[in-house]
């Protein structure tokens, strides 16, 4: 066989064309993995997202089975129907699902800044006290206080940390205020 007889074989514009055995998986994968964040989702939320009433259906009849192996066939049901539907509003699915997760994200890195702070204020560090009440004036200087005070006092001996919990809520009561900053 000659180079150009080879090449010939291989080049075909058929076989370009078609996404590869491996494409095809990755992308079946995909699918799955995405029916899967679709079952995962709370009911009101997903009532937000634009599906097709048949698969709504079927995520109504995943969530309602208990045996694992009956799940599993039916998430790999509900993967084969979203491979059915067009591109589109698979894209919309998971567009809708991606804004979800940045949001989720912003909120728990604000939660954990929440947490830090409340960590600098119990540890007793006046310029970090300062500097809180200087940027919150309209905080309530004196029960902030009586809350670390009491919230100290709770972790030294052991009680449950109700003042604890206390100044996070303060905490995100300001933050709320301040436009989540």
């Amino acid at each position: 066989m000659h180079d150009d007889d080879r090449r010939d074989q291989t080049e075909s514009p058929d076989l370009e064309a078609a996404p590869s055995r491996s494409q095809q998986r990755r992308e079946a994968l995909a699918i799955l993995t995405l029916a899967g964040q679709l079952v995962a989702l709370p009911a009101s939320r997903l009532g937000r997202l634009e599906l097709a009433q048949e698969v709504r259906d079927e995520i109504d009849s995943y969530q309602q089975m208990h045996a694992h192996g009956a799940r599993k066939r039916q998430l790999a049901f509900i993967a084969k129907k979203l491979r059915q539907r067009d591109d589109d509003e698979l894209a919309s699915v998971r567009a809708a699902l991606g804004a979800n997760r940045d949001r989720q994200r912003q909120e728990i890195a604000a939660m954990h800044r929440l947490e830090a702070l409340r960590e600098q204020l119990l540890a007793g560090d006046e310029d970090v006290l300062s500097a809180f009440i200087a940027a919150h004036p309209e905080v309530d200087r004196q029960h902030l206080r009586s809350l670390l005070r009491r919230a100290r006092s709770e972790l030294e001996q052991a009680k449950p940390p109700r003042a604890y919990r206390e100044i996070f809520h303060l905490l995100q009561a300001l933050d709320a205020t301040d436009g989540g900053s």
